[in-house]
């Protein structure tokens, strides 16, 4: 049955009454935000003493060049390549035997200049088998935790910067890169796991992946790794506006309930995208800054993670970026231009992704193609491949 789109539409026009009931709150907002953002210079070395020293439950970003340095586009390279990788999977389907799920990698590698080129491609990888299912820490048995859900993202996000960095070591050596991967490099969902879980997904694999293309660079940098968020939600550098603002020395979240004034409230629910529609003009970016995430800080080491935001057309996107990108100019400057080539290519987005998503994506229709190959040759070799009475249910039409 499809949606009662005659329900949902009062309670559609309530939620935009309210929205625009405070839009005059939220611009008053911003301009604070913008207003303060301004008149930080001066007090730089305060606010980054107040940021190592504070602690918050809100994400602060740490300061790296200050806070309002702007940088305009760069020149592009005659010659260069975009590698991008994306992914989609089918995850576990514990009504459906036998168990498993499948990971695709799209992958794309475009050359540009006097010798243009192409590759699109796909890898699709199954999982199945216990020792594929599960990570366990080693010699110990009880203590196995599945691979499915929010973990088969994260072992999706591995695999595709594995992927990109056997794409990073085919460039020619005299070739400038610019490798991408979509959404971040924080890999948020390791806070709070295992330590033999982070060691052999994140420390194992994700990093070391990273560390393969750094040693690329080692001799002169050549390939800039960047990832890419379009319409970011992140408040990292508002909140260093909230921190500036509120009048304790050193900033204690237990200090916070039993505020009374409240000043940091002035620039509440502001966004640092919106902050920077106001200062960066099409193709600038923003100053780098540090992410303080307690997962970058305990386990990414010379990778850590920064970042920074670039004006594309009408958008703000940020970009991320390992250390070793974030501290070598050459590096930065390669990245910044050739993102805003790639986006004039892409009606706005990175062509490369936009290919990449292509060739990556797993339809609904794939899922149930996928399911009937399985099914079909468990049938053929007379397995067991027995469904619950739920999946059974759900396939059967009902008058």
């Amino acid at each position: 049955m499809p949606l009662n789109l005659d329900k949902v539409f009062p309670q559609v026009g309530g939620m935009v009454d309210r929205l625009q009931a405070e839009r005059a709150l939220r611009q008053q907002r911003l301009d604070t935000a913008r207003e303060l953002f301004g008149a930080q210079g001066d007090n730089l070395d305060a606010l980054a003493r107040k940021i190592d020293l504070s602690q918050t439950t809100w994400l602060v970003a740490g300061l790296v060049n200050g806070l309002d340095p702007v940088y305009s586009a760069p020149s592009v390279p005659a010659d260069f390549a975009v590698l991008a990788t994306d992914g989609s999977h089918i995850d576990v389907d514990r009504h459906r035997s036998p168990r498993c799920y499948l990971i695709n990698i799209g992958a794309v590698a475009l050359r540009y200049g006097a010798a243009p080129d192409a590759v699109l491609d796909s890898f699709p990888a199954l999982y199945s088998g216990e020792e594929k299912l599960v990570i366990s820490p080693e010699g110990v048995r009880g203590r196995e935790v599945p691979v499915e859900g929010t973990l088969l993202g994260l072992k999706r996000g591995v695999d595709e910067c594995c992927r990109l960095a056997r794409l990073a070591a085919e460039v020619p050596a005299n070739l400038p890169a610019l490798a991408l991967v979509d959404g971040t490099l924080v890999l948020w969902g390791f806070e709070g796991q295992f330590d033999f879980v982070t060691e052999a997904l994140l420390e194992r694999g994700f990093l070391s992946y990273l560390e393969e293309v750094a040693a690329l660079n080692r001799g002169g940098g050549r390939i800039a790794l960047v990832s890419y968020i379009s319409l970011p939600r992140a408040t990292e550098v508002v909140n260093v506006l909230r921190l500036a603002l509120c009048p304790r020395e050193i900033l204690d979240t237990d200090c916070c309930p039993s505020c009374e004034t409240r000043e940091c409230e002035a620039v509440e629910e502001v966004r640092d995208r919106d902050l920077f529609a106001g200062i960066l003009a099409p193709g600038e970016r923003s100053t780098i800054f540090a992410s303080r995430s307690k997962i970058v800080r305990e386990r990414y080491g010379e990778h850590a993670v920064y970042f920074c935001y670039v004006r594309v057309d009408d958008e703000i996107a940020r970009l991320e970026m390992p250390g070793w990108v974030a501290h070598n100019p050459h590096l930065l400057d390669l990245a910044h231009g050739l993102v805003l080539d790639q986006c004039r290519r892409g009606q706005g987005y990175p062509v490369a992704l936009s290919e990449a998503h292509e060739q990556a994506v797993v339809t609904a229709a794939d899922r149930d193609n996928f399911w009937a190959l399985v099914e079909s040759l468990l049938a053929g070799y007379k397995l067991p491949g027995a469904s619950s009475a739920k999946s059974r249910s759900k396939q059967t039409r009902w008058v």
